[in-house]
């Protein structure tokens, strides 16, 4: 039986996209984005319908119809805190992601999207990771000063993904592991990319 899964990166100077069949990528793409193209939008929301209309792009070029997907998976952005995992996005969560509860940052988008394209297909629309990813332990909250708690805001996707992979690699169980993860992430430096 075949699944198809679309995957969604929106990253502050890059939209990411993947299909993938069951467990294998079919393709993978990374559209860049420069400091003079993102800067026609006034706020980040308003990047939606231009990236979306970029993924749906790539599909029609790879030649590959959207109603066969079985699943659309996007970048989780910054919503409440919670857990690492999987989930399914829903009315809550998009409304948060839209009125950016904890910020804005591009990653806001993936959800949205996600749940968009599947809406259109009858597929289902995931989040997996999302930047608020909150499994601190206590004292790893504490700052030096006592109103200012640290949070829990980090690129959790990636660097899961990384520590998972060095596990395999190593032959360690993720959960026992202690491990140091660093993730270099792209900023708009004023110097912009081409598009592809």
């Amino acid at each position: 039986m075949e699944f198809h899964t679309l995957v969604i990166n929106p990253g502050s100077t890059s939209t990411k996209a993947a299909l993938f069949k069951n467990s294998t990528p079919e393709w993978e793409e990374t559209i860049r984005h420069g400091q003079e193209e993102l800067k026609q939008f006034r706020r980040l929301m308003d990047q939606y319908p231009f990236r979306k209309q970029l993924i749906l792009g790539l599909l029609e070029e790879k030649g590959f119809r959207a109603d066969k997907l079985d699943a659309v998976c996007g970048r989780g952005g910054l919503l409440k805190p919670i857990p690492g995992g999987t989930y399914e996005v829903n009315n809550s969560m998009r409304e948060d992601l839209r009125k950016g509860y904890n910020g804005e940052h591009a990653s806001n988008l993936g959800g949205l999207i996600a749940h968009d394209i599947a809406a259109e297909v009858e597929a289902k629309a995931f989040i997996v990771d999302p930047v608020v990813v909150d499994e601190l332990d206590e004292i790893a909250r504490l700052s030096g000063v006592p109103e200012l708690p640290r949070k829990s805001i980090f690129h959790a996707l990636n660097q899961k993904a990384v520590a998972r992979r060095a596990c395999r690699e190593l032959d360690l169980t993720y959960e026992k592991a202690n491990l140091i993860i660093a993730h270099m992430g792209g900023r708009n430096n004023g110097r912009g990319s081409p598009r592809r």
